[in-house]
């Protein structure tokens, strides 16, 4: 015995590691006093540890996200006065905002419920670290909804008073859709805990293709000085959204089992049907809404569009949304995953005649 307790040995023993002393490694003392230390249950975000290439795409990408921070206050709001327009154009712009918060709105909790996943799972440092900056986007994009459906209209865009029959129309349609966007927040949640990495990302991957694509072309359109250039903000970020998307399916696709190329397929086919409700127009697969819906719907898109807010037409729509699919068609099919039929844009391919839309993951 060395008369030494177990304490003092160990501290020699960390001299010796770090060279301060002579040793001849860890004794079984020391050994001991590490196997005591309990097992951790997982899923959990313990242990805290930073694997991950801290040169690479992904964390090139979170630095970027880091210069390129703006700040939606600073936009030219005293710009935006509810005395330029007519009450129906406040209405249509309200509306359009409205419909987009359904999508944004939920952004900073699809994503922050994303990251925390990711911590639980143990990502990699960079995967983490670029959740939290996409949690933040979506913060400010959703502030810009807030900001201008508060400033042309209401602070509550499901609960105000109608004055006729267009505006009543218009807020029925509103609460139909937020009905909507509940029921995909809750298959959301629970999906989440049952894929993998590579399925989350390639149905994130499609939400942010299809923002990008949205806002640059609106940006474009749009007279308003707060809507292009709020538009052409967020379509920035998006833009980043979706390479951080393309930089991590990068590493995960090589490595997908067959089923996960199958389920990847059917969900690439939900986000066009859930995402098509802000892009193009809604399939009946997945939104429940009264027979009025889509008549109400063009119409507001249409006073949006007189009040300089950029709306496309349906025609653009078409055949952005159908630009944007190539896209995510040219990605995945690399990696031998077939590519859903997209029949409303002109895309052939896989039929996926069937899908749990208790389990749809793709976000916005």
């Amino acid at each position: 015995m060395s008369g030494l307790s177990a304490w003092e040995q160990f501290e020699r023993e960390q001299r010796a590691i770090n060279g301060e002393v002579s040793g001849e490694g860890l004794s079984q003392v020391v050994r001991d006093l590490l196997a005591d230390i309990p097992t951790i249950e997982q899923p959990n975000i313990y242990p805290m540890e930073w694997h991950g290439d801290q040169t690479g795409k992904l964390a090139q990408l979170y630095e970027r996200a880091k210069r390129e921070v703006w700040n939606p206050a600073e936009l030219p709001w005293d710009q935006l006065d509810p005395k330029d327009f007519t009450r129906e154009e406040r209405l249509g712009v309200m509306y359009w905002y409205s419909v987009l918060a359904n999508f944004d709105g939920s952004g900073p909790p699809v994503f922050a419920k994303a990251m925390i996943h990711s911590y639980e799972q143990h990502e990699p440092d960079p995967v983490r670290k670029c959740f939290f900056s996409i949690t933040r986007d979506e913060v400010n994009h959703e502030e810009v909804c807030q900001r201008t459906v508060t400033k042309l209209w209401s602070p509550t865009p499901t609960e105000w008073k109608p004055q006729n029959e267009l505006e009543a129309l218009a807020l029925r349609n509103i609460r139909w859709l937020y009905y909507n966007g509940g029921r995909y927040w809750k298959g959301y949640s629970e999906a989440l805990k049952k894929y993998p990495m590579a399925v989350l990302f390639s149905s994130f991957m499609m939400g942010e293709v299809a923002a990008t694509t949205l806002f640059h072309t609106m940006a474009k359109q749009a007279t308003h000085p707060v809507f292009a250039q709020g538009l052409r903000n967020v379509g920035k970020d998006e833009a980043r959204h979706m390479a951080i998307c393309l930089a991590t399916l990068e590493d995960y696709f090589p490595h997908l089992s067959e089923d996960d190329k199958k389920l990847i397929t059917k969900q690439l086919r939900a986000g066009f049907v859930f995402l098509s409700m802000i892009l193009y127009e809604p399939p009946d697969d997945f939104w429940k809404l009264p027979p009025e819906y889509l008549a109400v719907h063009r119409e507001m898109e249409s006073l949006a569009r007189k009040a300089g807010l950029g709306v496309a037409t349906l025609d653009i729509k078409r055949e952005v949304w159908r630009q944007a699919m190539f896209k995510v068609k040219a990605v995945v099919e690399r990696y031998g995953i077939e590519f859903p039929a997209m029949p409303e844009v002109g895309i052939t391919g896989k039929e996926v005649v069937h899908i749990d839309f208790n389990d749809v993951i793709p976000v916005f």
